[in-house]
C-alpha cells in the first residue's frame, strides 16, 4: 500500500444512489465548493458513500458527530473500511463533568467536579500524534473538537528523541520528562508516568498502553530500548530509537509561565480596583484570595485547580483571541489555509450544537467574573464560536436526511441519496382525525384498531406522544385494552432501555411485547426493522416534536420494513405536516420509478434480534443475569463487594478501550448501585 494513502476495503460496491452521490461530491470538492449537503435517507448507506469520497480525495478528514456513542459507532465503521489507515476517536475525556458555576439568586457556588477517563485521554493523544505524523488520518470527534486544547506547535516541538548508544544524563533527562508533564512514581505505571529503578528507566506514554524500557549502561549510555506489554510485560519489540510526545496537550515553558504569572498579577490588581470602585468589596477580597492561592500553586508546582482559566496568559494569546483546538492540529496548505475535509454527521442536530456552545459557556463564566470567582481572562478559555469554526475548517460536507436552514443557506442544491441498495421505499402515510366524531372513535381507539391488525400479522407498532406522562398513561391504557405495550423515555436507565428494546423486537409470541410508546423515538441505535406501523398522535401540534424535521425522522423509523406505514392523527394540516408529507411522497415516487426501471424487488432488512443487545450483553458477559445475582450481592461482605466493584470498573475500562460506550454506560450505572449498597 502506498504510504499516506487511504486504502478503502469493502466486500460490496456502491449501489442505489451511492455511485451518483460519490461522483457529485468528488466533483464539488474539485470545484472548490466550501459547502455540500448529502441528503441521505435512512438506510441509504451515507457512511459508505463518505468513505468512498475520503478514499478519492485522499486528505486528512474530520468527522463530527453530536454524541460520544454515535462517534464511537462511526469510528468503528470507518476502521472497518480503512483497516490500514489511522482512524482515531476524539471526544471529551470526562466520565463525569460538573462545570464551575455561581447562581446569584440563591448565592450558590458550585465547584468544578470531574472524573477523567484515562482511556479516552489516551485516544485523544493518539489522534493528535497521528495528525502530526501522517496524512492518512480520519478523526471522528464530538463537539469537544471546538474546545481549547493547547498549542500544536508547543506539543509537536516538546518531544524527546532518544536512541541506542546515546549519552544519558540522568538529571537532564528526568527534568525533560517533568517539563513534558510526566509524573514520577514508584507504584504501578499509568499513562503519563515514569519510574527509575537502578539502571532501568520505564516510561508509559500517554497514547499507548505499552511500557518503553531504557536500560542504562555503567558508562551512562542508553544500552537498550524495548517496548513491553503493560500487563504481561511480554516483549513487543526492540527499538533502535523512540520519540516521546508530551503527557498533556498543554505544555508551557518556564519562561512563558513566569511571563504569565506577571500578567495574571497585573490583571488581578486591575480587576480588584474595578470591583472596589463598584462597591463590591466582598467580591474583590474573594477574587484576591482565590487568585493569589492559584498563583502560589503555579509557582511552586506548575499547576493549580482550574488552570485552564488562565490559558490565555499561559499561551500568550491576545484578549478575545480564539484558543487552539483539535482543528489547529490538522494540516494547512502553503497559503496557510485548512487542507483537510470536514464531514458533519446528522448536521441538523450537530450544527446547532456547535453554534450553541459559545454563548452557554460565556453566560456561565460571566457570573463567575461578576461575583469575584474568576478573572475576566477566564472568558478566553472557551469553545470556538460558529464563525471561528468556519474559518478553521476546509470544505464541509453535511450528511443528514433533514438539512436545516443553516445547511440550505450554504448549499441550496443538496446531493440526494434517496435510492437504497435494498430497494426499500419510504413508508406510506395516512392522515386521520385525532378527535372523536359521531362516526369516528378518535385517535386512541383508531390507533388501537390499526395496531391490533398489524400485531395480528406479526408486526411491531410504535406510537409517539408529546410528554413522558402521556407515554406512561397511554401504555397503561393499551395494556387495559389487551395489548402488550411498554413505554420508553429519557428517565429509563440504560440497562432497562436495552431490555425494553430487545423485548420489543422479540414480540409477544417470543415472550416480549408488540407496541412501544415514546416521546422522541429518534435515538441513534434505534434500528428496528420489525416496525411496520407508526402512529404519530397529535401530529398537528406544531413544535419541536412535531416539526418538519421531527416528522420526517419519525416517519423514517418505518423505512426498514417493506410493509412500513405511518398514520398521522391531526384535525388540520399543519405547515410541518404538509412539508413532511410532500417530501415523503417525492422520495417514494423516485424510489418506485427506480425500482420499476431496474426491475428491483424491495426486501425488508433482516437483522438478528440479538444484534440490539450483543454489544451490550455478550461483550460484558451479561452484567445483571437474574435475580440470583442481586441476591448474592446483598449476601456479600464489605471485602467481597469492593472486589466486585473493582472487577466491574476493570470491565468498564475494557469496554471503553474497544469504543463500546453503551456497555461502559451500563457498567457505570451498575457500579453506582454497588457503591450505594457498599455505603449502607
Amino acid at each position: 500500500m502506498e504510504k499516506n494513502k487511504f486504502n478503502l476495503k469493502a466486500s460490496f460496491k456502491p449501489a442505489g444512489d451511492q455511485p451518483m452521490a460519490i461522483k457529485a461530491l468528488e466533483k464539488g470538492l474539485k470545484e472548490k465548493k466550501n459547502y455540500q449537503i448529502l441528503l441521505g435517507v435512512t438506510g441509504s448507506g451515507k457512511t459508505f458513500t463518505m468513505a468512498n469520497v475520503i478514499a478519492k480525495v485522499n486528505k486528512p478528514t474530520l468527522v463530527i458527530a453530536h454524541n460520544k456513542t454515535l462517534a464511537a459507532q462511526l469510528a468503528q465503521e470507518y476502521r472497518d473500511f480503512f483497516p490500514d489507515n489511522a482512524v482515531c476517536y476524539f471526544v471529551s475525556y470526562y466520565d463525569y463533568y460538573q462545570p464551575e458555576a455561581y447562581i446569584p439568586t440563591t448565592d450558590t457556588y458550585i465547584e468544578k467536579d470531574a472524573a477523567i477517563n484515562e482511556e479516552i485521554d489516551r485516544l485523544r493523544h493518539q489522534a493528535t500524534q497521528a495528525l502530526l505524523s501522517r496524512k492518512d488520518v480520519i478523526v471522528v470527534a464530538s463537539v469537544s473538537c471546538i474546545y481549547g486544547l493547547g498549542s500544536p506547535t508547543d506539543y509537536a516541538e516538546g518531544y524527546i528523541h532518544f536512541e541506542v548508544g546515546q549519552k544519558f544524563n540522568r538529571t537532564e533527562f528526568l527534568k525533560k520528562l517533568v517539563n513534558l508533564q510526566f509524573t514520577r512514581t514508584t507504584a504501578v505505571l499509568k499513562p503519563g508516568t515514569f519510574r527509575f529503578l537502578g539502571n532501568i528507566l520505564e516510561i508509559m506514554p500517554p497514547s499507548v498502553k505499552e511500557i518503553i524500557r531504557l536500560r542504562i549502561s555503567s558508562d551512562n549510555l542508553i544500552d537498550e530500548i524495548t517496548k513491553e506489554d503493560e500487563v504481561s510485560r511480554v516483549l513487543i519489540a526492540s527499538l533502535s530509537n523512540y520519540i516521546l510526545f508530551p503527557a498533556k496537550h498543554f505544555i508551557t515553558s518556564v519562561d512563558m509561565r513566569n511571563k504569565a504569572l506577571k500578567k495574571i498579577r497585573e490583571e488581578l490588581d486591575e480587576q480588584v480596583d474595578k470591583l472596589v470602585s463598584k462597591g463590591k468589596v466582598l467580591e474583590a477580597e474573594r477574587l484576591r484570595r482565590r487568585t493569589n492561592y492559584d498563583l502560589v500553586m503555579l509557582e511552586e508546582v506548575g499547576y493549580c485547580q482550574g488552570i485552564e482559566n488562565y490559558s490565555r496568559h499561559l499561551s500568550g494569546r491576545r484578549i478575545g483571541q480564539a484558543p487552539d483546538t483539535l482543528l489547529s492540529y490538522f494540516p494547512r496548505d502553503k497559503n496557510g489555509q485548512p487542507d483537510f475535509l470536514t464531514i458533519i454527521d446528522e448536521s441538523h442536530v450537530t450544527v446547532p450544537q456547535i453554534a450553541g456552545m459559545y454563548a452557554g459557556d460565556r453566560a456561565r463564566k460571566k457570573n463567575l467574573i461578576d461575583y469575584g470567582f474568576r478573572l475576566p481572562s477566564a472568558l478566553d478559555n472557551r469553545p470556538l464560536n460558529l464563525k471561528e469554526f468556519e474559518k478553521r475548517v476546509g470544505p464541509i460536507i453535511f450528511t443528514t436526511a433533514t438539512p436545516g436552514k443553516y445547511e440550505l443557506d450554504k448549499d441550496n442544491k443538496p446531493i440526494e441519496q434517496i435510492i437504497r441498495p435494498t430497494g426499500l421505499i419510504d413508508p406510506s402515510i395516512i392522515v386521520r382525525p385525532r378527535t372523536a366524531k359521531s362516526n369516528y372513535e378518535g385517535q386512541i381507539k383508531n390507533f388501537i384498531t390499526e395496531a391490533s391488525k398489524e400485531i395480528e400479522k406479526g408486526g411491531r407498532v410504535m406510537a409517539t406522544v408529546l410528554t413522558k406522562k402521556m407515554a406512561e398513561d397511554l401504555s397503561d391504557f393499551l395494556k387495559k385494552e389487551g395489548l402488550k405495550a411498554e413505554y420508553l423515555h429519557s428517565e429509563i436507565k440504560t440497562l432497562e432501555r436495552v431490555k425494553i428494546l430487545s423485548q420489543f423486537r422479540q414480540g409477544s409470541k417470543n415472550g416480549g411485547f408488540d407496541l412501544l410508546v415514546g416521546v422522541n423515538l429518534l435515538r441513534e441505535g434505534l434500528d428496528l426493522p420489525e416496525v411496520s406501523l407508526i402512529g404519530i398522535l397529535d401530529a398537528d401540534s406544531e413544535g419541536f416534536l412535531r416539526s418538519e424535521v421531527a416528522l420526517i425522522q419519525t416517519i423514517g423509523r418505518a423505512a426498514r420494513n417493506l410493509a412500513g406505514r405511518v398514520i398521522l392523527y391531526a384535525d388540520r394540516m399543519s405547515p410541518s405536516m404538509e412539508r413532511a408529507i410532500g417530501e415523503n411522497e417525492r422520495r417514494r415516487k423516485k424510489q418506485l420509478a427506480y425500482n420499476k426501471k431496474n426491475n428491483i424487488t424491495p426486501r425488508s432488512i433482516i437483522k438478528n434480534i440479538k444484534d440490539i443487545t450483543e454489544n451490550m450483553m455478550d461483550k460484558r458477559r451479561k452484567i445483571i443475569k437474574d435475580e440470583l445475582y442481586l441476591e448474592n450481592i446483598f449476601k456479600m461482605n464489605k471485602g467481597e463487594l469492593k472486589r466486585l466493584i473493582k472487577a466491574k470498573e476493570k470491565e468498564m475500562n475494557e469496554a471503553v478501550k474497544i469504543l463500546d460506550f453503551e456497555t461502559a454506560a451500563i457498567l457505570r450505572d451498575e457500579i453506582k448501585v454497588l457503591v450505594e449498597i457498599d455505603a449502607k
